[in-house]
């Protein structure tokens, strides 16, 4: 299960279905890609979802069909934001 802790330092500015996520704490910058976008915002709104719950709500959202390359698509994502320390494991 992952979730995006809230922090007052951290900065979200999107433009369409794309994002920067600006941490002031750190300095550090952050593009979000559409996918990845979604993710974070699926997994901010609804922390606490398994890794399959999060890729059907991302598919849901994106308007396409849920398929492992969606799945694998989905865990690589998570695994970057997880590294990135936008998102955290719960």
């Amino acid at each position: 299960m992952t979730h995006a802790p809230p922090r007052p330092s951290r900065l979200l500015k999107s433009w369409g279905d794309e994002a920067v996520v600006y941490d002031a704490a750190s300095g550090d910058t952050h593009y979000l890609k559409p996918l990845t976008l979604a993710l974070y915002q699926i997994c901010r709104d609804r922390p606490g979802l398994t890794s399959a719950e999060l890729a059907t709500e991302l598919a849901t959202r994106l308007n396409v069909a849920q398929s492992l390359q969606l799945r694998e698509l989905t865990e690589e994502t998570l695994a970057s934001l997880r590294k990135t320390g936008l998102l955290e494991s719960a």
